[in-house]
């Protein structure tokens, strides 16, 4: 599930680039991600909601460095 502001980013970035669809739109970010290098496995503890596409103010998705754990 995204949010209002999570799926507002995605549809501008599908426009921008020209993508057919929000599923190929999603696809290609997939595809890009799981390519990239220099992530951070998730640490013991971290939420599903520690993981969103947006930054909300400081929380980091890369470990469990949010007090919420």
């Amino acid at each position: 599930m995204l949010n209002q502001d999570e799926l507002r980013a995605i549809e501008n970035w599908r426009f921008e680039k020209r993508m057919p669809s929000r599923a190929s739109a999603v696809r290609e970010l997939l595809r890009r991600g799981l390519a990239a290098e220099g992530f951070d496995l998730a640490g013991e503890g971290v939420r599903s909601r520690q993981f969103g596409i947006l930054d909300q103010g400081g929380a980091d998705a890369s470990g469990p460095d949010n007090d919420e754990a």
